[in-house]
C-alpha cells in the first residue's frame, strides 16, 4: 500500500520559519519526482515545489521562490520543505504528492493528476 505521510505542520508566527518533511512507503519513489502543493482556503491547489528523480532539477512557485527550498532523500523516500519568511498567505493545507512524469509535463498538466498524495499537513502563519 503506498503512503505519502507528512508531517511538521503547525502554528507559526509571520516572519517564522517552518519544515515540512515527507516520507513515502509501499514502493521506490527512486524514479518520481516529488513535490508539494498546497490548498489555501477557498482556493485551488497550487503546486509549491517540485524536485525532480535526481534531484537535478527544482521548481518553485513565484510567490515562493528564495524563502522555500525542497530537497529530498532517494534512499529514505522522503521528499522536505524549508520554509523561511513565512507570510499570511503561506497559510494552507501542504500536500506531500508525487508523480512518475518529468517536471516540465507535471507543471503543464493539472496538478490534481499528480500519481500519489499525501493526506495533507496544515500550516498556519499568523500575524
Amino acid at each position: 500500500q503506498v503512503q505519502l505521510l507528512e508531517s511538521g505542520g503547525g502554528l507559526v508566527q509571520a516572519g517564522g520559519s517552518m519544515r515540512l518533511s515527507c516520507v513515502a512507503s509501499g514502493r521506490s519513489f527512486r524514479s518520481y519526482a516529488m513535490g508539494w502543493v498546497r490548498q489555501a482556503p477557498g482556493k485551488e491547489r497550487e503546486i509549491v515545489a517540485l524536485i525532480s528523480w535526481n534531484g537535478a532539477d527544482t521548481f518553485y512557485a513565484a510567490s515562493v521562490k528564495g524563502r522555500f527550498t525542497i530537497s529530498r532523500n532517494s534512499g529514505e523516500n522522503t521528499v522536505s520543505l524549508q520554509m523561511s519568511s513565512l507570510k499570511q498567505e503561506d497559510t494552507a493545507v501542504y500536500y506531500c504528492a508525487a508523480d512518475s512524469r518529468p517536471l516540465v509535463y507535471i507543471k503543464a498538466g493539472v496538478v490534481e493528476q499528480m500519481n500519489y498524495w499525501g493526506k495533507g499537513t496544515l500550516v498556519t502563519v499568523s500575524s
